[in-house]
């Protein structure tokens, strides 16, 4: 588990748009957001990433740059991009299972349709510094925080410059 106000681990992840993503070359004005979804399999993660995508220039607004990310294979990842109503957000894939768990983050099983492991969800909010200041991580694909709390809080924490709780 990475506590806030701790350097959060590299990150380097391939996107569904030919380009390499790395956390260390992300120069956003406040934030980078990061979020893990389960996968193509998972609707409620198709409903997170297409309320995301109407809210996507609220974070721009803010400074915060976003990112969505999977252990979804490169042709599963393109197909979600391409099905699902998500034009504007970064879509990254093969995030690994070693990687996932050096973030904190639960892995399942797959059940039914699912894949055999895969990451339950997860939303970051780090400074451009690569230092986490905000996490949740769910063990559940239910319990997300709604985008409009998160924009909130960033709104009341770069106005109050409100510092990253949970450190001690």
């Amino acid at each position: 588990m990475i506590k806030p106000r701790e350097k959060a681990p590299e990150l380097k992840i391939e996107l569904v748009n030919g380009t390499t993503w790395t956390l260390s070359e992300q120069s956003p004005e406040n934030f980078t957001l990061l979020l893990v979804y389960r996968g193509k399999h998972c609707p409620v993660c198709k409903g997170q990433l297409e309320e995301l995508q109407k809210k996507i220039g609220k974070f721009s607004d803010r400074g915060v740059n976003v990112i969505a990310i999977s252990a979804d294979t490169k042709e599963i990842a393109e197909e979600t991009y391409k099905e699902w109503e998500i034009n504007d957000i970064p879509l990254g894939y093969n995030f690994s299972i070693d990687e996932a768990r050096k973030w904190g983050l639960f892995i399942s099983e797959g059940i039914k349709q699912e894949p055999k492991h895969f990451v339950e969800p997860g939303l970051f909010l780090i400074t451009p510094d690569q230092t986490m200041y905000w996490e949740s991580i769910q063990s559940m694909p239910f319990g997300r925080p709604p985008f409009n709390e998160v924009l909130g809080g960033i709104d009341y924490i770069l106005k109050a410059d409100y510092p990253a709780r949970g450190e001690a």
